[in-house]
């Protein structure tokens, strides 16, 4: 018997993968401000300081706003209420005079990686009930989606 989706076609499935997505992407975010309740941050906050620590280097707010997919404008409130709150600082930017480059403060870096260690636990349980091949695949498919739409 054939999948209900095998007789799609690509381009309905694509579709029906970018609702999927858009969909978990509102539940991750639900998510991340649960696990980030207790730091007194939101997701946004969390992944603007992924965002500076995958990097291992201070960054502008282009570049973060890059990495998450959102605005410059968006980023840009973000850092500028973390940087209020102690948690980012920026500093002068030796390659443009107005992009300053934003980098964690100690304060930040501790935040972070206490939600490391508890996201690490999170992702652990979330990923139970889904076999390996089933994350390769979905992975690797999700970056192709995502190059197709960089290049657009």
């Amino acid at each position: 018997m054939l999948s209900r989706w095998m007789m799609d076609t690509n381009g309905e499935v694509f579709t029906k993968i970018v609702l999927e997505v858009f969909k978990v992407s509102g539940l991750l975010n639900t998510e991340g401000d649960q696990l980030t309740e207790e730091f007194g941050l939101s997701s946004a906050r969390w992944k603007v300081m992924g965002a500076i620590v995958k990097a291992d280097q201070p960054v502008t707010v282009s570049e973060i706003s890059r990495v998450m997919g959102q605005s410059r404008q968006a980023t840009q409130r973000v850092v500028d209420v973390m940087s209020k709150d102690g948690l980012v600082q920026l500093l002068d930017n030796p390659n443009h005079k107005k992009a300053k480059l934003v980098a964690l403060t100690e304060a930040g870096a501790v935040v972070y990686e206490k939600l490391d260690r508890k996201q690490e636990q999170w992702a652990a349980s979330g990923a139970q009930n889904i076999d390996r091949e089933e994350l390769d695949r979905a992975l690797s498919a999700l970056h192709k989606m995502a190059r197709y739409l960089e290049r657009k």
